[in-house]
């Protein structure tokens, strides 16, 4: 009888982590206090693995709902937003209150939830409705301005909602030729010095209404670099060496996003070494890393398809962000480091990221000219 009291108290414990997470599906709100009133709401449903996962909505600030992971250990409740922070709290014996703190920056803000009913839900605005552009069309920059970028200013590219508008700044034409082709500097051939040491700014207008996808994003900016710098090419192998991602030992641990598998991705960092996706695949996250991050190309070869909300924390070293090591210990809110890139990719991705050799397209510039007149 003794024998057995450990697998009976185990499986009691279990059962009670099971009730626990049933219970825990449903609706629950609170009042943050972050310089002003912002209402948040969790929805928690279990997921088709019974595992919890949560969508989290900031009332006051956006109709979109971003979607994360749900942890319970004994009476403590965790909630995980890709890119976004994170909240820990302890639920009430009667099920109906969890007393906790959301984390975001450097200090923790208190946010109490209470579960709410049909009757006390607060109502979630509609998000706006935003047409997609034609997945047939064939867009071009109708409008576009070319003009130096001031010093001051910090790399970006960004489009507006609803696709109505593209800009960049602080980019060199290496840098647009890599986005808009998805490959890394080094497959770059040839060209003058200016290619990466000239900045500009860039806004352009689509000629077709709509949100673009990804893929009629970068053609129109090819057609665009074809037609103000002028811009031709031809197309060859090189061997490189190149970083691979490819699965780890447990498997990937990615959050799955169900919204529009044709939209557009964000990507992007809160400080050097704190990346953050959504709604991303392993394409756009190798794209980001041999763009911004890595000295070299970076493969996808994980066999992993479709979309994904995560975060990823290291501490870059000098060979990563151009030479820039960042400041990752005094980001983090606690005692704790985060670790290396390649343990940081293995431990939180569960993906890992090799060194290897590999022949690789390049594009070979035939000719090129500083953009014409706006």
């Amino acid at each position: 009888m003794k024998r057995l009291m450990p697998w009976i108290l185990a499986l009691a414990a279990l059962w009670g982590n099971a009730l626990l997470a049933q219970s825990l599906a449903g609706t629950w709100q609170g009042t943050l206090q972050a310089g002003k009133e912002l209402r948040i709401v969790f929805r928690v449903s279990t997921t088709d693995a019974d595992n919890l996962k949560a969508v989290m909505y900031s009332i006051d600030q956006s109709p979109q709902g971003i979607s994360g992971a749900v942890a319970i250990q004994g009476s403590t409740v965790k909630m995980s937003i890709p890119g976004i922070g994170a909240y820990e709290g302890k639920l009430s014996a009667d099920g109906n209150l969890i007393a906790g703190t959301w984390s975001q920056g450097p200090e923790p803000l208190s946010l109490n939830l209470t579960r709410a009913t049909s009757l006390t839900a607060w109502a979630i605005p509609e998000p706006p409705v935003r047409q997609a552009m034609p997945a047939d069309a064939d867009p071009v920059f109708e409008v576009a301005t070319i003009k130096p970028s001031r010093p001051d200013e910090r790399m970006s590219i960004l489009v507006t909602p609803g696709g109505r508008q593209v800009s960049t700044a602080v980019t060199s034409l290496s840098d647009l030729i890599t986005f808009a082709w998805g490959i890394h500097p080094r497959q770059i051939v040839g060209g003058p010095a200016w290619l990466e040491s000239e900045k500009f700014d860039v806004l352009a207008r689509p000629d077709v209404e709509g949100t673009p996808n990804q893929k009629q994003l970068r053609v129109m900016l090819q057609k665009l670099l074809a037609d103000r710098f002028q811009l031709t090419f031809h197309r060859d192998r090189k061997e490189l060496t190149v970083y691979t991602i490819v699965p780890g030992k447990t498997g990937p641990k990615l959050t799955r996003n169900d919204g529009d598998p044709n939209g557009l991705p964000t990507l992007g960092f809160r400080g050097l070494g704190s990346l953050f996706a959504r709604n991303a695949n392993m394409s756009d996250f190798a794209s980001l890393l041999q763009t911004l991050v890595l000295d070299r190309p970076v493969v996808d070869q994980t066999g992993v398809s479709g979309r994904f909300d995560f975060t990823l924390n290291w501490t870059p070293d000098e060979s990563q962000f151009g030479g820039r090591p960042g400041d990752a210990a005094q980001r983090t809110s606690n005692a704790d480091v985060p670790p290396d890139l390649y343990t940081a990719i293995q431990q939180q991705l569960g993906l890992k990221l090799e060194s290897a050799k590999a022949p690789v397209e390049v594009l070979v510039i035939d000719r090129v000219a500083k953009p014409s007149e706006n």
